[in-house]
């Protein structure tokens, strides 16, 4: 393993990213809500939501939710550290970006729970409120994943590293400031 580069995310974690954006992108953008194609990736999407709330007690550090919360103190001072242009080199995700994470599989949850009212729950058909949460929830969720995604771009530039490519290939750059944490 190269020097100048540290391993950062795990399978579990790659492979739950990368599965996750292909259904959001599958459902959102080309999939009628209700077609079998849709309901089977919302299906898998909940397997693998499970899967990652399981993965943030017991994998590797990085992916633990302990990690990574999003405190009120490790909110403001990495709100503290881009207001004052110090980028904030943490080895995993940065405290906003758990945040929208954390937003992101709440989003994700509610479209899991509301598609399954609606397509499992016969008292329901026919009801409005389900496919209103349904699709306000989609709508969220494609909201935050455009923050996530310039977001992502914004602190690759602060931090000067590759940080989407990081989420693909499981490594990071090194950064002179790493440390252990």
């Amino acid at each position: 393993m190269p020097a100048t580069s540290l391993r950062l995310w795990d399978p579990v974690v790659r492979v739950f990213h990368l599965s996750i954006a292909g259904v959001f992108v599958a459902n959102y953008f080309f999939n009628e809500a209700g077609d079998d194609w849709h309901v089977w990736l919302g299906y898998y999407a909940m397997a693998w939501l499970l899967v990652r709330l399981v993965w943030g007690f017991f994998g590797p550090r990085s992916a633990r939710w302990s990690d990574f919360w999003p405190t009120l103190e490790r909110l403001k001072g990495h709100v503290r550290s881009l207001l004052n242009r110090r980028p904030q080199h943490r080895l995993g995700h940065s405290p906003i970006g758990a945040l929208v994470m954390i937003l992101m599989l709440l989003a994700l949850l509610n479209l899991g729970v509301s598609g399954f009212l609606m397509q499992e729950v016969d008292a329901l058909w026919g009801a409005d409120w389900p496919l209103l949460l349904h699709e306000t929830a989609a709508n969220v969720l494609a909201g935050l994943v455009g923050v996530h995604v310039l977001a992502a771009v914004f602190e690759s530039i602060q931090v000067r590293d590759n940080l989407p490519l990081s989420m693909l290939t499981g490594r990071r750059r090194r950064l002179p400031d790493d440390r252990a944490q």
